[in-house]
């Protein structure tokens, strides 16, 4: 596992790193969740392509999920038209309405906003095509200081949900402290870093969580070798490795899911609960119900048959084992 702060340079981990090398060809774009500058709260409240919103709370999507148009920048790295904004930044939001209710069954131990990939109506039409082969997801996130999250509470704002209830790989924000059963101390040591994990649950990469910077991943998955690959940068830096290929083997040959970015708070266990019901953390535990949030940008997922795209018009080979 690899860690790195923002003050603790990305040369560093490199170092026991491969240089990538670049290419001066991409793979394809095989999902773009990047809003585009018309589309509008309208299109979030009618799941729209590329977005699926129903796993929200009672409201209409666009409560729980506000377009910004042009009044924040998204992440650098892909506006490379003339320096013009090519796509309008997603903030994302929980508050106590934010309970998902699939099939009658409340979700009363989460607080949750997630917006799954779709296409031509379901996500199921993208399992065969961003997850065979070797494919690269990348994702944006920046905080959201008007509405700060909560540094006692474990959040999940980016994974791969198969529907086992497991994840592929996922990113853990730990501008909160990881769910645990009795509650440790609080916050957590490291309650402001985000963690990339596998499907075992494993720290793969590990970087503190500052304000006002846009933190930018993509994670390669190869689905036939079940392996993944962690890239990241900071604003505008160009994506660099920041791990070798790391097995994946828990993840079960032909394991495929959901695609969701969003914001997924866990509970806090809650003392006056039974023994049983402290364990089911999906139904059961302690939520403050403030209002919360997280900013996205920079959603797509490609292919690695050229490279991968490393921001600024650039592009590196796919990390090798």
């Amino acid at each position: 596992m690899v860690a790195v702060s923002l003050l603790f340079a990305l040369s560093s981990v490199m170092g026991v790193l491969s240089a990538p090398t670049r290419v001066s060809v991409r793979g394809p774009i095989l999902y773009d969740g990047r809003a585009p500058l018309d589309f509008s709260a309208a299109d979030l409240d009618a799941s729209k392509e590329p977005f699926l919103t129903v796993v929200k709370g009672s409201n209409n999507a666009s409560q729980y999920t506000q377009l910004l148009g042009t009044t924040e920048l998204p992440t650098p790295l892909w506006n490379t038209a003339g320096n013009l904004q090519t796509e309008q930044v997603l903030a994302v939001s929980i508050d106590n309405s934010s309970i998902f209710t699939p099939g009658g069954f409340a979700q009363n131990g989460f607080r949750r906003t997630d917006i799954i990939a779709q296409q031509g109506g379901s996500p199921a039409n993208l399992l065969n095509i961003t997850q065979v082969g070797t494919t690269v997801f990348h994702f944006s996130v920046k905080t959201d200081e008007a509405r700060p999250l909560n540094d006692t509470h474990e959040y999940q704002p980016v994974f791969i949900e198969p529907s086992d209830g497991t994840h592929i790989f996922d990113l853990q924000l730990a501008s909160g402290s990881p769910f645990t059963n009795p509650t440790g101390d609080l916050p957590a040591a490291n309650a402001r870093n985000f963690r990339v994990r596998n499907h075992a649950g494993q720290t793969l990469f590990e970087s503190e969580l500052t304000n006002g910077n846009w933190h930018n991943f993509a994670v390669q998955v190869d689905w036939d070798n079940r392996t993944l690959a962690v890239l990241y940068s900071i604003d505008c830096a160009e994506l660099q490795p920041v791990t070798g290929v790391e097995p994946n083997e828990s993840a079960a040959p032909g394991l495929q899911g959901e695609f969701h970015f969003g914001l997924l708070k866990l509970p806090l266990v809650n003392p006056a609960d039974s023994p049983e019901d402290q364990n089911n953390v999906v139904a059961f535990g302690i939520q403050e119900g403030t209002l919360e949030a997280l900013k996205f940008s920079g959603i797509f997922v490609e292919g690695t048959q050229r490279g991968i795209r490393a921001g600024n018009g650039r592009a590196i080979r796919k990390i090798q084992a």
